[in-house]
């Protein structure tokens, strides 16, 4: 049974609720890409304040089956406020399709609140460089525009590597932004699959392109050289192996993935089967016990049985919003790509990717 807790401990609304926000703009970006801005009401307002390299979640409920998707807040640079979400189409029957074709203005949709720790630090008078991937664009744009508007002390370098020029997202707003701010920002693009002048922007991002676009962008290590990187895993593990080997100091490199796509299969010692035993969850002031079941393979599976309600969204690891602190027992966590260092040794867990180790564990979700 669920007990409640008390209301001095509830210090903000839960990240698994959900609000029914009005479709005011449908821009399509690209053959299979659309840019989709939201109405907030004025009383969701503060609880919609995002800052740059945020996510929310999306509920879509259809045919009987649920989808989660998870995507950047990516406003324009005009209006940093505004909630504008890029979807893209990756499958014939997901959110994407129906969003290019279906989806239309006034239709709701539900959305979880703004989350996640991407973003770049403040850092007065950083060398800010960012390095996209296909959509891994989206977060780093309004971070780009964040930083050129707050702190006019920095630079901000952009690598996004693309397919092809016009599949290149939002290379329109990131002219207007070079024009506002000729003299610090730069944006550099990389296509794999059409042929350009100049062979360091024809091809795929390697160790050895990187490098020269570093020097091109005068980059140098140190602490005063800011990276943030976003795209597929392939990218992520091409640009954070390079820097590591080119001198950045891991606490300079953020980075966030879309996709483990390309990432090799976790070895079976990684993941154990499922201890049996019980688990505590604590969720939006709440707290409730369910036992573990043998077809369940995640503590999130186990979750879910009693609190269907717990947030979760890409079940890889990727997004963090089964992000719950293991606050009495211990836990195995799997591969993963969303909690640093600080994360795991404040003993943060992901749902999606740990199984208990003890046959008692709690899971505070509102940590």
């Amino acid at each position: 049974m669920d007990t409640a807790v008390p209301r001095a401990a509830q210090t903000a609304p839960p990240r698994n609720s959900w609000y029914p926000l009005p479709v005011t703009l449908l821009d399509r970006l690209t053959e299979d890409t659309v840019a989709i801005t939201l109405e907030v009401p004025d009383g969701l307002r503060e609880r919609f304040v995002h800052r740059p390299g945020a996510h929310v979640v999306v509920r879509h409920r259809t045919g009987g089956r649920e989808l989660r998707r998870s995507y950047s807040v990516c406003p324009p640079p005009e209006d940093p406020a505004a909630l504008r979400l890029v979807v893209k189409r990756n499958t014939s029957d997901g959110f994407g399709a129906h969003a290019l074709e279906r989806l239309a203005a006034g239709d709701l949709l539900e959305v979880g609140p703004p989350a996640g720790h991407f973003g770049l630090p403040p850092v007065r008078g950083a060398h800010h460089l960012l390095i996209a991937g296909g959509c891994g664009i989206t977060p780093l744009a309004p971070m780009a525009a964040a930083a050129l508007r707050e702190d006019p002390t920095c630079r901000v370098s952009l690598v996004h590597a693309a397919r092809t020029a016009r599949g290149a997202l939002l290379a329109d707003e990131m002219a207007v932004l070079k024009d506002a701010y000729v003299d610090r920002f730069t944006a550099l693009y990389v296509l794999s699959r059409e042929r350009r002048e100049t062979e360091l922007f024809s091809g795929r991002i390697d160790a050895g392109r990187l490098t020269r676009l570093l020097t091109l962008l005068g980059a140098r290590p140190g602490p005063a050289t800011r990276f943030a990187v976003c795209g597929p895993y392939g990218l992520v593990e091409t640009v954070r192996s390079t820097l590591d080997g080119w001198g950045a100091e891991p606490d300079t490199v953020r980075f966030e993935l879309f996709s483990t796509d390309g990432a090799p299969p976790e070895p079976e010692a990684e993941a154990p089967a499922v201890r049996r035993g019980r688990i505590t969850t604590v969720l939006a002031g709440r707290t409730g016990t369910v036992t573990t079941a043998p077809e369940d393979t995640t503590l999130l599976d186990t979750v879910l049985r009693s609190r269907p309600d717990a947030p979760y969204a890409c079940r890889d690891g990727v997004c963090g919003n089964c992000r719950a602190k293991v606050v009495r027992g211990a836990v195995t966590l799997g591969r993963q790509h969303a909690l640093d260092a600080a994360d795991l040794a404040a003993g943060y867990t992901l749902a999606c990717r740990a199984r208990p180790r003890t046959d008692d564990v709690t899971l505070d979700f509102d940590a």
